[in-house]
């Protein structure tokens, strides 16, 4: 019977609940419960039904795979359309400059970054579940693609498979070859993990090692983007030490710094910064947020132009910008085995990056996102896009944030900014040509503001999680040392190492309870927790399996104070040294009889002669005694005050077959030594675990398993026929 009462003449005091019900083991439980009838499905069953195709699950498959067919029919024009379009300019005036600069980061020429810039993100509309993230060019992922670019081409390779005469452009071209097959095949990889429905891979990647990792890629952009910045001519560095190796190759020719290069990208920065401050200050009351990027590509494009900067003062320039799109050709395929690893790392690191990106944007405007679906976006944006010349794109985080803050409702306003890009391409892309790249340098430096502000990290974990801290840095010098692609295996490796430790050092309590109560707490955090006399109940926040049974078993014995082996061996020693006395007694009593005897006979003769004979066969002065077993039983019977112990089962989430065979050790060894075991709060699925591990006989039943630790608690006080309240 099951009541609330509720008092009506103190409103403030809390609702009380009361139940009186039977003491429940699983045995009991189970007798009183039916199990629904399920009828188990054959694999040929299992396999025709997923086969099976009607015009509802066609239509769902459809929809699913093209999302757009679900969300355009219903878009409602009034309401989005005009914040659509101010947030496509908004992030096409965006996409366009960092298209140009975010290419110089993958080792390739400018006008690739604005076909990266363009493909991919036309495409996402109609594949993309995020209405708010913008895909597109991104430095991580420039950079990790412009590092594989280098070290397959680097600046010393003289190519003899062209004609061209210019070594510059025939490097470049196979530079561009390796960034295409690169694209291509992170996105067919994207695509298989989006049909396997491997959505679930970005988990490994947590918060601290992604934080880390592209805090350590934006050190690597930043030194990457100095020889622009500077004006200076250095070899770029790919692989473990490449930033080292980068900073001292621009150290050593610091001294060839180009003046002009350095004044233009100085005050490009500075334009920017104030640009990006007053954006960040006002923008509750500025409509749009202030174009910067382009503004400062304008103005660079024309005082480049007009003072000829590129033959006046030999600053480097944009260059050939060529009007209209490529014809469509297939990437390099025999480049595949060179640079799958680098494929992989790629494919999962833009995964990732877009599907936390876009996780954000969901919850806060209330809908939901496809991770499967999002893998097989990118694989097409990738893969299709690498028969267009792109290089592998993910999602932008400024751009994402204009995007969505300027009044972006659909993917309506990603693909507004991708026909931006497009009219730059087939129209007014020469007019780029005199760009300084000491500008696309400043570019992409002040778009790694928000990534250097992850440093104050360290002091976030620090307070919060020693831990993440450890992942974080591990993730950052892994990633800044070894390169990004071997620092994320790395990190990615320490992350689930520390999974590992995390089940292998868990914490474990002795629980109590709160008087008057069923609720059972930690008795050494809390001074009102009792414990039950004679009970003790053990609780170890982890599964029980081969990496830590042994430990759970240690902590077992460590926090309940018995310790079976112990005991036992105790009692044997006690048993043995018992013997040894009783030998001993023997002995003694054999050497005392003999002694009597001849004692006796004397006596008798004496005796005799004086006429005084022994009562009842007796003498009263004998001076032997019997050595009774009892006098020496406190030295065997070693006892524990423990007469019952719980095992709470709340956090176990699975047991294997090393962890059952622990836990019925446990059991065995305990019940020897006069303590019973229970199990509490064990859930349905690992219940069903012990079952096919052949954990329950004649001696381990079902009914040491307790619904709850309350229950469990009771039914030990019945048994030991102590009182007890609820």
């Amino acid at each position: 019977m099951e009541h609330a009462q509720e008092h009506e003449a103190c409103p403030e005091q809390r609702q009380r609940y009361c139940v009186e019900r039977p003491i429940y083991n699983q045995e009991l439980l189970q007798g009183q419960l039916h199990r629904r009838q399920r009828t188990p499905q054959t694999l040929r069953q299992k396999i025709a039904h997923s086969c099976r195709c009607t015009s509802k699950k066609a239509k769902s498959r459809l929809y699913s795979f093209l999302p757009i067919l679900k969300w355009l029919p219903r878009y409602p024009v009034k309401e989005y359309l005009l914040g659509d379009i101010i947030s496509g300019i908004s992030t096409g005036v965006m996409q366009l400059p960092q298209g140009l600069a975010y290419a110089l980061l993958a080792a390739v020429p400018p006008v690739f970054g604005l076909y990266s810039s363009f493909y991919p993100v036309f495409l996402y509309t109609f594949f993309g579940t995020s209405k708010h993230i913008s895909i597109g060019t991104f430095a991580v992922v420039s950079m990790m693609v412009g590092g594989v670019a280098v070290r397959e081409v680097p600046d010393e390779m003289i190519s003899l498979d062209y004609n061209s005469t210019n070594v510059t452009d025939a490097r470049d071209t196979r530079r561009v070859q390796v960034a295409v097959t690169l694209a291509f095949l992170s996105g067919i990889i994207q695509l298989c993990l989006g049909f396997l429905r491997f959505g679930f891979v970005a988990i490994y990647l947590t918060e601290p090692l992604v934080r880390g990792f592209t805090t350590a890629a934006a050190v690597h952009v930043f030194t990457s983007q100095l020889k622009y910045f500077l004006g200076i001519k250095t070899s770029r560095y790919s692989g473990p030490l490449s930033v080292v190796y980068s900073i001292a190759a621009v150290l050593s020719n610091i001294t060839m710094t180009n003046i002009a290069a350095l004044i233009v990208g100085s005050t490009c920065i500075v334009l920017l910064l104030i640009g990006k401050e007053i954006n960040d200050r006002f923008k509750k009351k500025l409509p749009v947020p202030i174009p910067m990027e382009i503004i400062v590509v304008i103005i660079g494009t024309g005082v480049s132009a007009g003072m000829n900067l590129n033959k006046s003062y030999k600053v480097d320039v944009v260059g050939n910008i060529p009007q209209g799109l490529r014809a469509p050709a297939v990437p390099e395929i025999q480049l595949i085995p060179a640079i799958f690893v680098d494929a992989l790392a790629i494919a999962i690191v833009a995964f990732s990056m877009a599907v936390s990106m876009a996780k954000i944007f969901a919850l806060k405007h209330g809908y939901t996102i496809d991770g499967n679906q999002e893998l097989i976006a990118l694989g097409i944006c990738n893969s299709v896009g690498s028969f267009f010349q792109t290089f592998s794109v993910t999602c932008s985080m400024s751009r994402s944030l204009v995007q969505e803050s300027t009044g972006g409702r659909t993917q309506i306003a990603g693909a507004l900014s991708s026909i931006m890009v497009l009219l730059v391409i087939v129209a007014v892309g020469y007019l780029f040509e005199p760009l300084p790249q000491t500008v696309l340098a400043a570019i992409v430096m002040v778009n790694l503001k928000g990534m250097f502000k992850q440093f104050g990290d360290v002091a976030h974990f620090w307070r919060t999680s020693k831990i993440e801290l450890a992942i974080w840095v591990v993730a950052f010098v892994a990633s800044l040392f070894l390169g990004l692609d071997y620092g994320l295996l790395t990190a990615v490796t320490f992350a689930m190492i520390t999974v590992i430790y995390r089940t292998q050092s868990p914490q474990y309590r002795i629980l109590g309870q709160i008087p008057d109560t069923d609720i059972y707490c930690d008795v050494e955090e809390y001074e009102e927790v009792k414990e039950y006399p004679g009970i003790k109940i053990f609780q170890a926040n982890t599964s029980l399996y081969f990496a830590n049974s042994e430990s759970y078993a240690s902590a077992l014995k460590k926090k309940t104070g018995v310790d079976p082996c112990a005991i036992l061996a105790a009692r044997r020693k006690a048993q043995k040294r018992h013997a040894r006395e009783i030998k001993a007694a023997n002995e003694h009593r054999k050497k005392a009889v003999l002694k009597l005897t001849n004692d006796v006979e004397a006596s008798v003769k004496h005796e005799i002669a004086n006429d005084d004979l022994p009562v009842n066969g007796k003498f009263a002065d004998s001076g032997v005694q019997d050595v009774s077993p009892d006098e020496h039983e406190h030295f065997v019977e070693t006892k524990t005050n423990i007469r019952s112990l719980i095992l709470d089962f709340t956090p176990v989430n699975f047991v294997d077959s090393v962890g059952a065979k622990t836990l019925k050790s446990i059991i065995k060894e305990y019940k020897e030594v006069g303590v019973c075991v229970y199990i509490a709060c064990c859930s349905g699925p690992v219940v069903n675990e012990l079952t096919r591990l052949n954990f329950f006989d004649n001696t381990v039943t079902r009914e040491l398993l307790f619904h709850s630790i309350h229950d469990a608690v009771l039914a030990c006080q019945v048994k030991d026929g102590s009182a007890f309240t609820d």
